[in-house]
Formats: C-alpha cells, sequence, structure tokens
C-alpha cells in the first residue's frame, strides 16, 4: 500500500501531541506536591524525555517491533534505526513511512516509566532514577510492549490493547505500587505532607495531558479516517465522566467540591479508556467512564488512606486501576462494528475474550510489579534508593540539584 499523505500528517501531529505529555506530566506532578520538591519531578520527567528517547533510538525500537525471535523479543534489525524505511512503510503501519512509526511509538516509551515518578515522588535520588528507568525500560516496557503490540506470544492468544492500558498503565502503575512499597512512606506521612503547593500548575498540566491524549488514543489508529474520529470522541466522553464522579464524590466527602479531584477523574478517564478506545462506541465509553471514577476514587481510599501506602500521586490507583478496569472492559465492551480488525466483546457474542483480556492484564501485572520489586532491590543494595533523611527535609531540589523553584 502507497504511503498516505493524509496519514502521515495526521501521525507527525499525533506524535507532537503524545509528547507534549510528558513535560505536562511534570507540571501537573509539580504542582502537586510540596514547593521544595518541583524542581526535582520536573528534572526527571524532562531529562527522562531525553534518556528514553536516546534509549528508544538505540534498543528499544527494535526489541519491539523488528522480526520476534520466537514470540518473546524483537531482533537486532533495526538498532539505532538502521534500516527503517523512510520513503517505505513497515507492516505495523502501512500508510506511514516507517520512521514516522518509529517515531510516534518513541513517545509511549518514553512516558511509560516516567508515570511511575508520581510513586516516588519527593523521596528517591536522582542517579537511582537515571539507573531504574533505563532497566525498567529494558527488562519490562520492551518485552511487554514486543508481545502485545510487537505481535509477540500474548498477541498470538488474542490478547488488544489498542494505546496501552496493558502495556502501559497497567504495567507502570503496578510498578508504582511496588516503587511505594518498597521505598517506603515519606517522613510525616499524612495529611499535612499532601497539601499541593500550586494548584493552578496542576491544571496546567492536566488539561495539556486531556490535549495530549488525543493523539495518544486517536493517534494509536495509525491513519486519519472514522476509526481515529471514533477514538477521539470515546476518549473525551469516558474522560469527561469520570472527571464528574470525582465531582460529585468529592463534593459529597467535603461539603464542596475540589479542583483537585476534577483533574485526577479526567486522567483517571483517560487512562481507563486507552486500551479500549478503539474498539468500543461513544455510548459504552459513558458507562466505561462512569465505572472508572468510582474505582480509581475509592483504590485511593483504600490504598493511601486505609492500607496507608504512600504512592505520592495516586498512580497505581489513577493509572493502575483503570488500566486493568479499561483492559477488561475490552472483554465486555468491544464490537467489531467499531473496529473490523479488534475482537467482539461478551456483550457481542464472544464470551472469551474477557478471559484472554484478563490473562493479559495478569501477565502486565505480575512483570510490572514483580519486575519493579527486583530492579529497585538491586539498586538499593548497590547505589542505594532513597535520600538521606536531612535530604529529604531540605528538599529536593537543593540535594539533588542545586536549585530553587521560587527565590523569594
Amino acid at each position: 500500500m502507497p504511503i498516505d499523505t493524509g496519514d502521515t500528517t495526521w501521525m507527525l501531529i499525533s506524535t507532537g501531541l503524545v509528547m507534549l505529555m510528558t513535560p505536562a506530566l511534570g507540571f501537573f506532578e509539580a504542582g502537586l506536591i510540596r514547593s521544595k520538591n518541583s524542581l526535582s519531578v520536573l528534572m526527571q520527567t524532562f531529562s527522562g524525555l531525553a534518556i528514553l528517547s536516546t534509549l528508544w533510538f538505540v534498543l528499544g525500537f527494535t526489541l519491539v517491533f523488528a522480526p520476534s525471535q520466537n514470540g518473546w523479543i524483537g531482533g537486532l534489525d533495526w538498532l539505532f534505526f538502521n534500516n527503517v524505511p523512510f520513503n517505505d512503510s513497515v507492516d505495523y503501519a502501512p500508510t506511514i513511512p516507517g520512521v514516522t512509526f518509529g517515531g510516534y511509538q518513541m513517545m509511549f516509551a518514553v512516558i511509560t516509566p516516567l508515570l511511575i515518578t508520581g510513586a516516588f515522588a519527593e523521596r528517591l535520588k536522582w542517579s537511582s532514577f537515571f539507573v531504574f528507568i533505563i532497566a525498567w525500560s529494558i527488562f519490562i516496557y520492551y518485552p511487554l510492549a514486543h508481545w502485545i503490540w510487537g505481535r509477540g506470544w500474548l498477541a498470538d492468544l488474542g490478547v488488544f490493547d489498542f494505546a496501552g492500558g496493558i502495556v502501559i498503565h497497567t504495567s507502570a502503575g503496578m510498578a508504582s505500587l511496588a516503587a511505594a512499597l518498597i521505598l517506603g512512606r515519606r517522613k510525616n506521612f499524612g495529611p499535612d505532607i499532601m497539601v499541593p503547593h500550586n494548584i493552578p500548575l496542576a491544571v496546567i498540566g492536566a488539561a495539556l495531558l486531556w490535549i495530549g491524549w488525543f493523539g495518544f488514543n486517536a493517534g494509536s489508529a495509525l491513519a486519519s479516517g472514522s476509526l481515529a474520529a471514533n477514538t477521539l470522541l470515546v476518549t473525551h466522553i469516558a474522560s469527561a465522566t469520570s472527571a464528574m464522579v470525582w465531582i460529585f464524590l468529592s463534593w459529597k466527602r467535603s461539603g464542596k467540591p475540589s479542583t483537585t479531584a476534577v483533574i485526577n477523574g479526567a486522567i483517571a478517564g483517560l487512562a481507563g479508556v486507552t486500551p479500549a478506545a478503539g474498539f468500543i462506541d461513544a455510548q459504552s465509553s459513558f458507562i466505561l467512564g462512569i465505572v472508572l471514577g468510582f474505582a480509581s476514587y475509592y483504590a485511593i481510599l483504600l490504598l493511601k488512606e486505609h492500607w496507608k501506602i504512600d504512592d505520592a500521586l495516586d498512580v497505581s490507583s489513577v493509572h493502575g486501576v483503570t488500566g486493568i478496569v479499561g483492559s477488561l472492559a475490552i472483554g465486555i465492551l468491544a464490537t467489531q462494528v467499531v473496529n473490523p480488525a479488534g475482537p467482539n466483546g461478551l456483550l457481542f457474542g464472544n464470551p472469551m475474550q474477557f478471559a484472554i483480556q484478563a490473562l493479559g492484564v495478569g501477565v502486565a501485572g505480575a512483570l510490572g510489579f514483580g519486575g519493579t520489586a527486583v530492579i529497585m532491590k538491586v539498586i538499593d543494595k548497590t547505589i542505594g534508593l532513597k535520600v538521606k533523611e536531612e535530604e529529604e527535609d531540605i528538599g529536593l531540589d537543593i540535594t539533588q540539584h542545586a536549585e530553587r523553584a521560587y527565590v523569594t
């Protein structure tokens, strides 16, 4: 099939939108933590953009998308993007140049490990962060992405994930839970240290994430047209509906609707609809958004308030729980009327799809949690994970980067 100029333009725009999400993630997180640590998460996300883009160029793309080695990992055909066509397509995206596809997928590989920064905010050494994101990409993200998106063994079993609910949100969410447990709580963990220092900055980050997510999900159609259009609508409706649920739940709990609640609810809806966005209709996305709102809100209450797990920015709930719910929803709500290349779910005559999706979720969750635990234990035994107590008191901006976000 010849290269399509319209599809290529659409994918270049989508790539730019998805790239925007990484600094947006930094703004979102920085606003929701204490001012003395705000630069540290911005440094992690922005430096992570550079580190992980380079790693993808050198190694990641070939391990995920080069011809499979018995379903487990890609070969080394495309090291340093060698032999990736710029005037011809690859099998995964037949109407756009191969380098366009590789560049688009780079943005997914960049943001996935950086989601975990929200879990270990305010207490991880930057040198440990540097080692962690590289190891996590090589040993967790690249294999899992190959197994599903690179036509590996999970894809052969019929597991579907349109834009990353299993590959990205389930794996990063369960990794965040493991990271929070291994690192332990921040000093004086409780309401006094969980006060956002700059909510407007967090709102800016959330708004840019919402915009970028259209490239994240609708761009995963890998072509302009009806599927991309439906995916964009589905993405927006699920996010808006989840945000509404959070507004009402926060209003009921505290007597006043919360700004931080509405932005967290929107992100929860975006994360949760991601795996199913290319397989469901708008009516189903409305229902899914309601479920995602309730699931993510009460997961935070369970993990943080009842179990006292210090996942600083609730990645395990807002991304992990929603990624699991959205991935399983494919097994119920998916219809080939929306996407003939996708599956039918339980409501459309295929009850086995739910079990297949559950297998994919289970594998991603186990790899994300277990692999993260191993990586962090090794780092802790070698260079150490957590900053010293006095450094935590002073703040990571000064102790790790010798900079201040605000000078008075």
